[in-house]
């Protein structure tokens, strides 16, 4: 036997991996369409082969007549199930960042435009599975899970959407691809290092006063701080003590860089940031962010915090 050709290794693998990856929309027919017999079709089958059998057998006109019905009904269910299928219009959505560890959702939009309803319509995608309904001229998107293991990119890969409507005789399926993507950032590390001791900034060199203003943020502590603006909450989480600072103090800030960070290796230091980012965002402090081939000034609020954990997701050694 001679090895496949290359058409029908592509045929092969459309069948189980459906077409290339696209951005856009992916509508099912004929074309991305498979049906094949699931074991309750094999036995319909094995069933007819036995009723024409006994007819031929005992020449009973009533057994043909049972089983052409029958294999009437067989050959229609085809038809039937690919409708339940044919038609759909799927599409990918917007996917959230998740932390290694967590469920990474990967988002997808089904619309039934058509004025046929879609019963027990199964979704899989990696080891996550879903059943669901659409009634015609109706739409729904669906979120389905997938465990992470590791940062960086994480593909959804092969989504397959199936039915054995009406009467499960026959399985219609279409395998589809999208470029449908997560972002997994490090674990954060479990232990409450404090947070690295960073120099001061020039801007707390001078006078500055210590009125009753509005709440703005946190500062290292220093020297003479009064005792009442000490930030107990950081002090209890083992994150170093800091001082409340108010409108018309001086900021002060902290530098979280990779080289300092401890660690046995490079995904422990990557954990430990990761902490770090987490507790300096959740108590308002200003966090400088250094890696080999990236450093971002001191900044505080969500955009910054975002960029640096994708920083942290993407990094790779030279």
């Amino acid at each position: 036997m001679s090895s496949l050709t290359l058409k029908e290794r592509f045929s092969l693998s459309r069948f189980s991996s459906g077409e290339k990856p696209g951005d856009g929309p992916i509508t099912l027919n004929q074309r991305r369409i498979f049906i094949l017999p699931t074991d309750r079709g094999l036995g319909f089958v094995i069933l007819l082969a036995l009723l024409l059998l006994i007819a031929f057998v005992y020449n009973n006109n009533l057994a043909y007549l049972l089983a052409f019905l029958l294999a009437s009904i067989f050959f229609i269910t085809i038809l039937h199930s690919y409708r339940s299928l044919s038609g759909l219009v799927l599409r990918s959505g917007q996917s959230k960042p998740v932390f290694v560890g967590q469920a990474a959702g990967f988002n997808i939009h089904i619309d039934n435009s058509t004025n046929k309803d879609r019963l027990q319509l199964k979704i899989n995608l990696l080891q996550a599975t879903d059943t669901i309904s659409l009634s015609a001229h109706s739409q729904t998107q669906i979120t389905l899970h997938s465990a992470t293991y590791k940062r960086g990119w994480q593909e959804a890969g092969t989504l397959t959407i199936s039915s054995t409507y009406p009467l499960g005789l026959f399985r219609a399926w279409s395998p589809l691809r999208f470029n449908l993507n997560v972002l997994v950032y490090p674990k954060p590390a479990a232990a409450e290092i404090p947070f690295p001791e960073s120099p001061a900034s020039q801007s707390e060199q001078g006078v500055t006063s210590k009125g009753n203003d509005d709440f703005f943020g946190l500062q290292s502590y220093q020297p003479g701080d009064a005792i009442k603006h000490i930030h107990w909450k950081s002090y209890a989480k083992g994150l170093g003590v800091f001082s409340k600072q108010y409108d018309g103090e001086s900021s002060a800030q902290i530098w979280l860089d990779y080289i300092q960070t401890p660690g046995h290796g490079i995904e422990e230091r990557l954990s430990q940031l990761c902490r770090w980012l987490i507790d300096a965002e959740q108590a308002g402090i200003n966090y400088g962010f250094s890696i080999p081939g990236l450093k971002l000034e001191p900044a505080n609020g969500q955009h910054h915090y975002q960029k640096c954990l994708e920083a942290l997701a993407l990094f790779e050694t030279s």
